[in-house]
């Protein structure tokens, strides 16, 4: 007979009484004894896989928070999850699944735990849309729960400089304007990206990552340690260790999250410069965990939190550097120091950010010459990265990262394009000028379905030296690596007959960062008479895992979400 467990866990259900036996005689064929019978149930929830360096190593570090849960008294289980590689999906009709993989990991994990009645989980994540659905999924669950970064890929070396898969996706743009040869292209793919690990700069994933720490769900300093490094597999055995002391000391993600939390997460994001899709996510965990934020908040943060980091893709560096000087505690540190965040905040050891900090002895200065991480007092921008622009092109709000200059005013015609792939084909042709203006629609949540990320088309402008003399807004996303004047998040969407929809070629648009503005001169006369005469479009897909998530999809100004309780109700 096992062992008597705490009855009140969830894996009482299917590990204790006679009437168990078959259950436990299930778990005994894969090992299971007595002794992880009467022990907590933590689930390791992994996406591995082969079709992303982000995610190839990840049964190396699930095996490590495996150890660590037996090591802390548990009963691991871990199980799969899928994953979708954003960068080689990246310009093809295949990013349309990217939102949807994180709508489908929060699904599955939320399914696995409920239906096997574990009692905790350790959420691995590697590629963009992992670290937002993995982390949905705890908040769903409410289950004891750690978050566990698989870690960033190192920098590639290329001509005695550091490179990233950012610097090719802009060498295709160079190529097609001949500032480089195909042969110089096909020399730095190759040394771009050396191993495993997601992309190294500061964009979606290491965003994610960071604001993890920053939110609370993961171990203040968890997010930085290389994915191919010691470090990075000690950080793994850790959360092993700590979830199951989160069972025992019944310390949950409700516990921890709180509109505190969340606006240090805002502060940690714009004070880095990191990706815009992090208002998505962050829209769609405060949604999932019923904390009242809206896509203004972004602005409001952004506008007392300096921006105090130079990473890729404004600057040259990337985590790996970061971690070095100390990580996100120190960023943390720094803000903390500042009055910039709040160090009452929980989180996921039980200890708050201020105590969290001074338990590891971090502070804000940093030894040595740092020339990517500054003081708070002596910034790189006043203001955060992030910024909201609303006008009648806009009324429920666009995002737009600053990465050079932070006072951009843009106004010049409208080239509007239906899908990325024609916006692609005309940039690809050269027949950008100074002064465009270029509008992707219907690549919103539900009209792409999916809201693609468009790295290929901006970085595109971008090597054909257009970084800052062409604008582009679209309701779909853009990739954390991307930069320059691009607007993305469009609300309402183009598929729901937001204003976007109703942009003519040749219309006068303005992008006006300073006086948080993006808007279109047509009346409003002009724009109902076009109205009138505008017909939704046909869903691009008929059936299938697109339709299904394309008809779920709420807002962008709401994080995009598809669970129904947490849609906001207007």
């Amino acid at each position: 007979m096992t062992q008597e467990k705490d009855p009140d866990l969830p894996s009482a259900d299917v590990t204790e009484g006679p009437e168990r036996a078959p259950h436990r005689a299930m778990f005994r064929a894969m090992g299971y004894d007595d002794a992880d019978f009467s022990s907590p149930m933590v689930g390791v929830a992994n996406p591995a896989a082969d079709i992303t360096p982000c995610n190839v190593h990840l049964d190396d570090v699930a095996d490590a928070a495996v150890d660590g849960v037996e090591a802390g008294d548990g009963m691991p289980i871990e199980f799969g999850t899928i994953t979708i590689s954003d960068a080689i999906s990246m310009g093809t009709e295949g990013m349309r699944a990217s939102l949807v993989s994180r709508e489908v990991i929060a699904d599955s994990v939320e399914l696995v735990a409920f239906g096997e009645r574990m009692d905790a989980l350790v959420t691995v994540a590697g590629c963009d849309k992992n670290l937002p659905g993995m982390m949905m999924a705890a908040i769903r669950t409410d289950l004891p729960s750690v978050f566990l970064y698989g870690g960033s890929i190192m920098p590639g070396e290329h001509e005695g400089r550091e490179i990233t898969v950012q610097n090719v996706f802009e060498g295709v743009g160079a190529v097609a304007s001949g500032d480089m040869t195909e042969d110089e292209l096909e020399s730095m793919e190759r040394d771009a990206c050396p191993g495993a690990g997601a992309c190294g700069g500061m964009f979606t994933a290491n965003t994610m990552a960071s604001i993890s720490e920053a939110i609370g769900l993961a171990p203040l300093g968890s997010a930085s340690p290389p994915a191919e490094s010691d470090g990075r597999y000690a950080v793994a055995e850790r959360a092993g260790r700590l979830a199951a002391e989160c069972v025992r000391e019944d310390r949950r993600p409700s516990d921890i999250l709180s509109r505190e939390s969340f606006e240090n997460a805002i502060a940690v994001q714009v004070a880095l410069g990191g990706s815009t899709n992090a208002v998505l996510h962050l829209l769609a965990l405060a949604a999932e965990a019923g904390v009242d934020l809206d896509v203004e908040d972004f602005n409001t943060i952004s506008d007392r939190t300096p921006k105090i980091a130079n990473l890729q893709p404004g600057g040259s560096r990337v985590m790996n550097d970061l971690h070095e000087v100390g990580g996100v505690p120190v960023v943390l540190a720094r803000l903390l120091d500042a009055g910039l965040i709040h160090g009452d905040a929980m989180t996921v050891t039980g200890r708050t950010i201020a105590k969290e900090l001074e338990h590891l002895g971090v502070d804000g200065p940093v030894e040595g010459d740092v020339d990517f991480l500054r003081p708070v007092d002596d910034p790189f921008h006043e203001t955060g990265a992030i910024t909201v622009l609303t006008g009648n092109l806009a009324p429920d709000g666009a995002v737009l990262k600053i990465t050079e200059k932070d006072e951009t005013q843009h106004t010049g015609p409208a080239r509007v394009f239906e899908s990325e792939e024609d916006a692609m084909a005309y940039v690809q042709e050269g027949r950008l000028e100074s002064g465009d203006v270029v509008v992707i629609r219907n690549e919103g949540p539900r009209g792409g379905p999916g809201m693609r990320e468009m790295l290929g088309v901006t970085a595109a402008v971008v090597g054909q030296g257009h970084e800052d003399d062409v604008a582009l807004l679209t309701d779909g996303r853009f990739s954390g690596a991307t930069r320059g004047p691009m607007v993305g998040h469009v609300a309402p969407e183009a598929a729901v007959g937001g204003a976007i929809a109703l942009v003519e070629d040749g219309d006068e648009v303005t992008v006006d960062v300073p006086n948080r503005e993006l808007s279109v001169a047509v009346s409003e006369d002009e724009l109902a008479a076009r109205r009138e005469d505008w017909a939704a479009p046909e869903p691009r897909y008929d059936a299938g895992v697109l339709r299904k998530y394309g008809d779920l999809f709420a807002s962008a100004a709401d994080g995009a979400v598809t669970d129904p309780g947490a849609r906001r109700e207007d």
